[in-house]
C-alpha cells in the first residue's frame, strides 16, 4: 500500500473472504487496473481466484502476485524485487486527491467509499489523539487491514506515533500473548469482544510491556452494555465502526466504563477543551445516527434520487450510518440501539440480508440459510440440507466466499 501510494496509484481494498463474484462486482465498480495478491492464503489458491475475476473485469491489465507456483500470466512480484527493476517516474504529492477505496454494504447495496490522504490521516489522528498512544511506540494490530478502520488503525497509527508496527493473523490468544512479549509492544489494537477478554488474566504478570489497548467495535450498540475493563495497568480505549461511513473513539474512564457519547462536534482528545474537531455525531429525522468530520465521505452514502421527481433534491450533509439511535433523557447522552435494518453482519464481511433468501433458493427444495444472532460476530449463519456436501459445492459455484458455504458444514455431536 505504501509502495503504491508512493507511485501516486489509488489503493482498493479487497477483503480476503471474498471470492470471484464479489470480487469482479468491486473490480468493475472502481474500473481497477491491477490486481495484487498472493499465491495461497490459509491453502486458499488466490492467485487463480484474481485470474478468474480479472478474466470477467474488462479494465484490468495486470494482475501481479507474490509467492510460488503463480499462474501463467500472473507477474510475480517476488522475481521483480529481486531483479530490483530501475524504471523511475515522477509523482507529484497531493494529499486531496484520492488514495484509497473500500468497499460498504448499505440498504441500497455495494457502495464504493473513497478517501484522500488528508481523510486517511483525520481517521488516524481520532484513534492516535484519543487512545493517547506515545512517539515510538511498539504496537501489535490484530485486526485486518482490509477496511478503513483497518488502515487507521494498524498503518495510519503507526505513521503517526513512528513507532514500530507487528500484525498479528490470525487471531489465536496464545500466539497474540506470545508476540506481545516477544516484540515487547506496549499498544495493542484488536476486536473489542476479544481484547475485553485479557482482564480474564493477569495481564500485569502475563503482559508486563501492555500499557495501551484499542477496541475496535463492529458491533457500537454493544459498548453501552460491554464488560467492565479492570486491567490497572493498561488503559482501554473503545473505537465505534460503523461500516466504512466513519468511525470515533471514546477513552474509558478510570473506572474502565465506556464513557457517554454526546451528539455534536467533539475533538481528540475529547476529554480536553479546544482541542480540533475529529468529527460530529448527529441524529437524523429517521432516529438513526449520522456522522459528518473530516475523515467522511459524505457524498459515497448520498441517497438516490427520486425515480419520479425531475430536480434531484439536495443531498444531506452527512453520512447516515443505518444504526438506530436515540438521546438518553436523564443524560443527553447517544444510545445506539440497533444495527442497519435488512444488513446482516458477520464479523467484518456484510451483506443484504435479502441475499440469503436468493442464494437459498437455488439450494434445492428443504434447503435454509439463515442469519443467527451472536455476540461476538453479530452474527453467525446456520444452514440444512438434504446433502450438506451438495449445499457447500452449490454455493461455492455461486463464487461465494467460505462463511457461507461453511454454513452447511458437517455437524457431528459427541456424547
Amino acid at each position: 500500500m505504501l509502495a503504491a501510494h508512493r507511485a501516486g496509484l489509488i489503493v482498493a481494498l479487497l477483503p480476503q473472504l471474498w471470492r470471484q463474484a464479489e470480487l469482479t462486482a468491486a473490480l468493475n465498480r472502481t474500473g481497477a487496473r491491477a490486481i495484487v495478491t498472493t499465491s495461497k492464503i490459509d491453502g486458499v489458491i488466490h492467485a487463480d481466484i484474481a485470474m478468474n475475476a480479472a478474466a470477467e473485469a474488462f479494465s484490468i491489465r495486470h494482475v501481479c502476485g507474490f509467492g510460488e507456483d503463480l499462474p501463467e500470466g500472473m507477474v510475480s512480484l517476488d522475481q521483480a524485487i529481486k531483479n530490483a527493476s530501475t524504471t523511475e517516474r515522477t509523482v507529484v504529492q497531493d494529499g486531496r486527491k484520492a488514495a484509497l477505496i473500500s468497499f460498504d454494504v448499505t440498504a441500497d447495496g455495494l457502495r464504493a467509499v473513497p478517501r484522500t490522504h488528508l481523510n486517511l490521516i483525520a481517521g488516524g489522528l481520532a484513534v492516535f489523539l484519543e487512545s493517547r498512544v506515545p512517539q515510538g511506540s511498539r504496537l501489535m494490530s490484530a485486526f485486518a487491514p482490509s477496511s478503513f478502520a483497518g488502515v487507521t488503525s494498524s498503518l495510519l497509527l503507526w505513521l503517526l506515533s513512528g513507532g514500530t508496527l507487528a500484525l498479528h493473523h490470525p487471531f489465536d490468544g496464545e500466539a497474540l500473548e506470545r508476540q506481545i512479549n516477544d516484540y515487547g509492544c506496549d499498544a495493542l489494537v484488536a476486536p473489542a469482544p476479544m481484547a475485553l477478554r485479557l482482564t480474564d488474566a493477569d495481564i500485569g504478570a502475563r503482559l508486563p510491556s501492555l500499557r495501551h489497548v484499542i477496541g475496535l467495535w463492529r458491533m457500537p450498540e454493544q459498548v453501552a452494555s460491554s464488560a467492565q475493563w479492570t486491567a490497572e495497568q493498561a488503559r482501554f480505549t473503545d473505537v465505534y465502526l460503523f461500516g466504512e461511513a466513519g468511525l470515533f473513539a471514546a477513552r474509558r474512564s478510570a473506572d474502565g466504563t465506556p464513557v457517554p457519547i454526546m451528539p455534536g462536534p467533539h475533538g481528540a482528545p475529547r476529554d480536553v477543551p479546544g482541542t480540533s474537531i475529529a468529527g460530529e455525531t448527529l441524529l437524523t429525522p429517521k432516529g438513526t445516527l449520522a456522522l459528518r468530520g473530516p475523515m467522511v465521505t459524505v457524498a459515497a452514502y448520498a441517497p438516490p434520487p427520486p425515480p419520479d421527481s425531475l430536480i434531484a433534491p439536495s443531498p444531506p450533509d452527512y453520512a447516515d450510518t443505518g444504526y438506530s439511535a436515540r438521546l438518553d433523557r436523564s443524560t443527553g447522552a447517544i444510545c445506539i440501539t440497533a444495527p442497519p435494518s435488512g444488513i446482516v453482519a458477520v464479523g467484518g464481511y456484510r451483506f443484504l440480508s435479502q441475499d440469503l433468501q436468493e442464494w437459498a433458493k437455488r439450494l434445492g427444495q428443504g434447503a435454509l440459510l439463515t442469519a443467527l444472532p451472536d455476540r461476538l460476530c453479530g452474527y453467525r449463519l446456520a444452514g440444512r440440507a438434504q446433502d450438506n456436501a451438495r449445499g457447500r459445492e452449490a454455493l461455492n459455484q455461486l463464487g461465494l466466499n467460505p462463511l457461507m458455504a461453511e454454513a452447511f458444514r458437517d455437524r457431528t455431536i459427541v456424547g
